[in-house]
């Protein structure tokens, strides 16, 4: 337990960071989830259309640095290359 009045203001606050982060990381990974789901349903005019919120998240979790930026990054192109091969003709 803290002890100074700075390490217990520092402990509320990382208290809050950790849970914010933790609806950010919670809420990143289902709209991934829904992603993947339509791409596997075969519909990839819903999976495109997830693919945008999928995109926002993830770049604003990078911005943030709840994930790296690079990650964020790589997880796109990595989705975007799965909904390219789910495509007619392809």
């Amino acid at each position: 337990m803290p002890n100074t009045n700075s390490a217990k203001k520092r402990l509320r606050q990382t208290e809050v960071r950790r849970d914010r982060n933790k609806a950010v990381k919670s809420a990143l990974r289902s709209q991934l989830r829904k992603v993947r789901e339509a791409v596997q349903a075969g519909d990839v005019g819903k999976a495109e259309a997830e693919m945008q919120d999928a995109t926002k998240r993830l770049d604003r979790a990078g911005q943030k640095n709840i994930i790296h930026k690079n990650k964020a990054a790589r997880t796109k192109s990595r989705l975007q290359k799965l909904i390219k091969s789910a495509k007619p003709g392809s």
